[in-house]
């Protein structure tokens, strides 16, 4: 297995409240009614807690500051991922969530990459 991960950042006009909320109900239930398209096997959002830990954590690290949230997708293979991607129902499923990710993400100020995970 692989995972897609996202690193999210709300877009400018947005408070973390609004992000969460369109998020979780607008833009993670479309994902979802789409996860056979892509092959898609695992979907989880992880949003950020307003805590002063956070502020604390990237302090004592000399870190940047928080990402709002996180998605992670999972997948059989990177094969299996831009077999999904890729077929003509992906790219037009990939566009209309890029769509509607400019809803409530900061790209510019986000990231994704592809992991593979190890569990210890």
């Amino acid at each position: 297995m692989i995972k897609f991960v996202m690193c999210k950042t709300r877009h400018p006009d947005m408070s973390r409240e609004e992000f969460k909320d369109y998020w979780m109900n607008k833009h993670g239930p479309f994902f979802m009614s789409n996860t056979d398209a892509m092959g898609a096997k695992k979907y989880v959002q992880s949003h950020t807690l307003a805590t002063p830990l956070n502020e604390v954590l990237r302090t004592s690290r000399g870190m940047l500051p928080e990402y709002d949230g996180v998605a992670e997708v999972w997948f059989e293979s990177e094969k299996a991922l831009i077999e999904g991607m890729s077929s003509p129902e992906g790219q037009k499923l990939g566009a209309a969530l890029l769509d509607d990710e400019r809803n409530f993400i900061d790209h510019s100020n986000s990231t994704a990459f592809i992991v593979e995970e190890y569990e210890f």
